[in-house]
């Protein structure tokens, strides 16, 4: 019976989120939870605080008041909870931050063996087998440099998936590219998906969103302005605030 009820468990919960930088207010009480295996798409206009949020729920952020629980581990300055739940939850950049001296497998390799503690042989037979998963296989030597802004985000993908992740979050993983590079990007994060893996997705791509959002928020001024399914938000959003944003983005 316990079983059931923890699968019941929301993955993520943040209740009544804060946070400051020195007087001004980033997040003003960001409460929300995210089931195992739900697809959440973050958006709103820049300096809403969406970035922060998500940022909070591995602690690259510090909130300064409520609660973040991720994967039953409360966030505190507690550096071991700090360091589980950076190992469950794997992250994707506005940059890829790959290592420019290291290859494609070296990048994707490096973490699984220094913090997982595999051996060479099997980070690189799952290196290889993500690869294959963003459709880059034949990349596996190259150096980033090498590869086109697409190329090297999917590398990031594949990086951040090596380390088995239960939850993913994308920061604008799209924003730094050129158009015709976006749809290869979101083609991955869409197979992604449609797995059944959960994942948090700050983004302005609102095709990705009605393709496979569970649920939307509108994020402004550092307040959750409004939430719901895709479906909500596009045809009958509540809020004037949330009208014009889609109005102004999806005009465009």
């Amino acid at each position: 019976m316990t079983e059931q009820i923890d699968q019941n468990q929301p993955i993520i919960i943040a209740n009544d989120v804060h946070k400051w930088y020195g007087h001004f207010h980033a997040l003003k009480g960001i409460t929300m939870e995210v089931r195992k295996g739900e697809v959440i798409v973050i958006f709103g206009p820049s300096g809403s605080g969406k970035s922060t949020f998500i940022r909070t729920i591995n602690r690259l952020e510090e909130h300064q008041k409520g609660q973040i629980i991720v994967d039953g581990i409360e966030l505190t300055h507690d550096v071991r909870n700090i360091e589980k739940v950076r190992t469950e939850t794997g992250m994707v950049f506005q940059q890829f931050n790959l290592f420019p001296h290291l290859t494609v497998i070296q990048n994707i390799t490096l973490s699984p063996i220094w913090v997982r503690k595999w051996k060479k042989q099997k980070a690189e037979e799952v290196a290889r087998q993500l690869l294959e998963r963003v459709g880059i296989p034949e990349q596996a030597d190259k150096f980033p440099g090498q590869l086109s802004g697409g190329q090297q985000q999917r590398v990031a993908i594949a990086r951040a998936l090596a380390m088995q992740p239960k939850i993913m979050m994308f920061d604008e993983p799209t924003s730094a590219l050129d158009p015709e590079m976006i749809k290869e990007v979101l083609d991955v994060m869409i197979g992604l998906a449609r797995s059944g893996m959960t994942m948090l997705v700050v983004t302005h791509e609102m095709g990705f969103a009605k393709a496979v959002a569970d649920r939307m928020f509108f994020f402004d001024d550092g307040l959750i302005v409004e939430s719901g399914t895709p479906k909500d938000i596009f045809e009958s959003p509540k809020e004037e605030r949330t009208r014009q944003f889609l109005s102004q983005i999806l005009t465009h």
